[in-house]
């Protein structure tokens, strides 16, 4: 039987890094700060000084060279998982990424893979500005080649650094420093990886369809439980850990229940993956009771003010208004 610990968000991923250490020769870790400061929000203390600086080390402040020298190290049979300390930072290295990592398994004919995890956080958290706050999921979902996953508990925390470990193609394991240091649960340290894929449904409900996605998943919830306390309204939350491969079948299982959509991200609206999901459902022919519902951050940037920033970012409240504005009886 798997051990069980309790842990909080970065405690699983720590965990995760540690049996892939363990177990597998081929792993290595390395990124700005990862090695002797133990990471800029310590989800790697420790283990420098367990695994040695062979496999564990520090990098220059370079991040073309980070991901450029993991796509090398990948071709020749090893399993980088590097830290791109923001995802900001990684535009910095679309190259890399874009044009190599996510090209190495067609242009080889499946003969040489770059099998890379990068680990990384966005999102707004206080003081963090326009240039520490860009939610890029779509950015890169862009990119045939690229898996990206955005766990928001624990548990998936845990199986997402495995699963994008066990992966020929490259995978961005999409974190956020405002779930790092959160309560502790139960989470079960499996020794094999979980298939990829998989999504929550979060909240059981046959009024409304809310698809939402990382640290979002914890408003969404907020906001279905105001819906349901103060107007009796019952969402289905379903949080998509995986935004490639996208369940969608899942999203339409739910919507033949309910008859409406609302897809909640912290991404800003144009071209966000919300887009993608109404897209997708369109496409499916699903009939709907109402207008579906994107609910993002406007198009601006990111201020530094906590104050200005949180008015502008979905809040629990927020997002209960927008879910009820799908049902005009209730909410005249």
């Amino acid at each position: 039987m798997p051990e069980i610990k309790k842990l909080n968000y970065g405690g699983a991923v720590n965990a995760a890094l540690r049996h892939l250490l363990t177990t597998d020769p081929r792993s290595l870790i390395y990124g700005e700060d990862v090695a002797l400061p133990g990471g800029v929000f310590g989800v790697t203390r420790g283990l420098r000084k367990a695994f040695g600086e062979d496999r564990v080390f520090d990098t220059p402040i370079s991040e073309s060279a980070i991901l450029g020298s993991a796509v090398g190290a990948a071709l020749l049979g090893r399993r980088p998982i590097v830290e791109i300390m923001w995802a900001d930072f990684s535009l910095v290295a679309l190259d890399q990424l874009v044009n190599q990592a996510a090209n190495a398994r067609y242009v080889s004919q499946g003969q040489a893979p770059a099998p890379i995890t990068v680990r990384t956080q966005q999102g707004n958290a206080p003081g963090a500005c326009a240039q520490h706050s860009q939610c890029l999921e779509a950015f890169f979902l862009h990119t045939p080649g690229l898996r990206l996953v955005m766990p928001s508990f624990p548990q998936d925390a845990y199986d997402a650094v495995l699963s994008a470990h066990a992966l020929d193609d490259p995978v961005l394991v999409v974190e956020n420093r405002t779930l790092y240091l959160g309560d502790k649960t139960e989470v079960e340290l499996r020794e094999r990886p979980r298939p990829v894929g998989w999504h929550h449904r979060r909240r059981e409900g046959d009024d409304i369809t809310v698809v939402t996605w990382g640290a979002m998943t914890h408003r969404a919830l907020e906001a279905a439980d105001s819906l349901s306390r103060e107007h009796g309204l019952h969402a289905d939350v379903l949080e998509m850990v995986w935004l490639n491969p996208f369940d969608t079948d899942a999203v339409l299982a739910s919507l033949a229940r309910t008859g409406r959509l609302a897809v909640v991200h912290e991404a800003n609206l144009t071209g966000g993956f919300g887009a993608e999901v109404l897209a997708r459902v369109a496409e499916a022919g699903v009939r709907l009771a109402a207008p579906p519902v994107r609910i993002a951050t406007p198009d601006v940037r990111i201020p530094a003010a906590p104050t200005l920033a949180e008015a502008l970012i979905p809040s629990a409240g927020t997002i209960r208004d927008q879910l009820l504005a799908a049902f005009p009886a209730r909410a005249a």
